[in-house]
């Protein structure tokens, strides 16, 4: 996938999640979040798109936090989310190719990276908004789910701070049943940062698989594994010690 192709779901699914939080009402309780109602998910995904904007915009190439939604709530908090979403989407599309930002994960450039993780930010929160607003969820395409569960494995749980972590050695391995033999990953856990690979990678411990876009909702801790094979402590283990 390139960069265009992530603006034109991040768009996509910034509609729709607030066409869902419309919907559901800022007051529902988001089943996927249990402690958020809907207007916690607008606050944060909103106060998030301001901020990704913010170093595009701005050229900026040092860490900063986001800036605290406003206290809205109703149809003003909706509405704030649309234009924090519109903001976004509108200066990813109008940032030349070359700019140069803060980015926290291994990307071809900054532009690229943002574009990426919002779209991917934006895609599970809005499976949270229509989790609250009830009915059948938007699917999630093989190819893009792909892409989410490799940065996943690859960028965060490479990471210092990723807390999948053991203290023996061990191997978990994920597999995509949908999208393609190379749609699958082997995950070295020890007592440092995981090790991933997009390989086949010999034997392991345990498989977590299923249809890519099930394993993508799942690995974000948004829906159950489909298929556990072999130690299902590890299964465990992920969804204790996966989160992001």
């Amino acid at each position: 996938m390139n960069t265009a192709d992530f603006l034109q779901t991040l768009d996509r699914e910034g509609r729709l999640l607030a066409a869902a939080a419309e919907a559901a009402g800022t007051d529902a309780k988001v089943p996927t979040c249990p402690e958020w109602q809907v207007r916690d998910l607008l606050r944060h995904l909103g106060a998030v798109h301001r901020w990704a904007a913010g170093f595009v915009a701005d050229g900026l190439t040092a860490p900063r936090p986001p800036d605290d939604a406003p206290d809205l709530n109703g149809a003003e908090l909706v509405g704030w989310y649309r234009d924090s979403h519109r903001l976004l989407v509108d200066t990813l599309a109008a940032a030349p190719a070359d700019v140069e930002c803060w980015a926290f994960l291994p990307s071809p450039s900054p532009l690229a990276f943002w574009a990426r993780r919002q779209a991917h930010e934006t895609t599970v929160h809005r499976y949270d908004a229509e989790a609250a607003r009830g009915g059948t969820a938007s699917p999630v395409a093989p190819d893009f789910a792909v892409d989410g569960i490799d940065e996943l494995l690859r960028g965060f749980h490479a990471r210092s701070r990723s807390r999948l972590r053991t203290e023996e050695p061990r191997v978990l391995r994920v597999r995509a049943l949908n999208a393609g033999a190379d749609a699958v990953w082997t995950v070295r856990l020890t007592a440092e940062p995981p090790v991933t690979v997009r390989e086949e990678g010999g034997e392991a411990e345990a498989e977590l698989s299923g249809p890519a876009e099930e394993l993508y909702l799942a690995l974000w801790n948004r829906r159950p594994v489909p298929s556990v094979s072999g130690d299902h402590s590890l299964a465990v283990l992920w969804r204790e010690k996966g989160g992001i």
